[in-house]
């Protein structure tokens, strides 16, 4: 039981990888003044790929969730009005 206990402690000690609504993300990406063109060129996906992220088509697969949200702490730490309404504005 101790063992199931420690799995279970490991799985909530990770950090939600939840990412903000599709209007934080995208205030996010504006305030950085960068396209959606220019964020998929940066993780190697097509334009609409990305757009379906932005606007919660989709979500992206493991490697890239991690990395988008880690790019969208990093902007809401830049750009923290516009992460206002998002669980990133407390996110550090």
């Amino acid at each position: 039981m101790n063992d199931l206990n420690e799995a279970v402690d490991a799985l909530l000690s990770r950090p939600a990888d939840v990412l903000p609504s599709p209007e934080v993300r995208a205030r996010l990406r504006k305030a950085s003044g960068l396209t959606q063109e220019e964020v998929a060129e940066a993780f190697g996906v097509h334009r609409m790929a990305f757009l379906r992220w932005e606007n919660g088509q989709s979500m992206p697969r493991r490697r890239h969730r991690d990395a988008y949200l880690r790019l969208l702490k990093g902007w809401a730490e830049r750009h923290p009005e516009a992460a206002l309404g998002s669980d990133l504005a407390k996110a550090g």
